[in-house]
């Protein structure tokens, strides 16, 4: 059984973060080391001759990777609740933790104080951090998240999900997943999305929709979601 696995996510994706709830499920049932790991979507999105997130005063997924960096090196344990709250916050409350001052009340929730978000940002090497993390998925070929890492080396983008599994059905899952490692010539399975496809990921995403302040892009692409029956958004 594979004993460790590190997951690049970037906190502002409502598919990382879906998958982090399953990850979560198969650390519980069987031990497995859960490691946090960055990748800017921001970044790996931006069209030419906009800045780089990093050269701004405020970015909403790499700032709040920054806070995660610092509060990574005190404890993994630290940035996994970091990443649990902020991620609760924008993908089922429709909150918006990219705001400095929810940033800053989370902060403080967690009892690490609000004060982390400028000693993070004041800290080039929380920048220097994010960064090694983003370019390792692009060194690997990657381009998204969540990306897993083995610790054998191989690397895999996915799962992508709306609806992770607990219990008995996310171990099941896991192994589908560390399965694949068997084959390292499997190189893509993927399940087409259909309108009937597309409506139900409109519909789990609506928190994330809610509290995003940003267009949602994929490989450079405008993401566009459907309407619902009746014209919901």
């Amino acid at each position: 059984m594979t004993a460790a696995v590190d997951c690049h996510i970037d906190p502002m994706c409502p598919f990382a973060y879906a998958t982090s709830l399953w990850l979560r499920e198969v650390r519980d049932a069987l031990g497995v080391e859960l490691n946090w790991r960055f990748f800017s979507l921001e970044e790996v999105n931006r069209a030419e001759g906009k800045k780089h997130p990093w050269e701004r005063p405020w970015s909403y997924g790499w700032s709040l990777m920054r806070i995660g960096a610092l509060l990574r090196r005190r404890d993994m344990a630290a940035l996994d609740a970091w990443y649990g709250l902020i991620g609760a916050e924008l993908h089922e409350r429709g909150g918006k933790p990219h705001d400095p001052d929810v940033a800053r009340r989370l902060l403080d929730r967690l009892g690490f104080g609000a004060a982390t978000l400028d000693e993070a940002l004041a800290d080039e090497t929380t920048h220097a951090d994010v960064l090694a993390d983003h370019r390792r998925v692009l060194d690997a070929g990657g381009y998204g998240v969540p990306t897993l890492f083995f610790p054998d080396g191989q690397c895999l983008f996915g799962p992508v999900l709306i609806d992770p599994p607990a219990g008995v059905r996310a171990v099941r899952l896991w192994d589908v997943v560390t399965g694949t490692l068997e084959f390292p010539d499997l190189y893509e399975i993927q399940r087409p999305k259909g309108t009937a496809e597309k409506l139900r990921i409109h519909h789990a995403l609506q928190p994330y929709l809610t509290g995003r302040d940003w267009i949602s892009v994929d490989r450079g692409e405008v993401i566009e979601f459907p309407e619902s029956p009746g014209g919901a958004q």
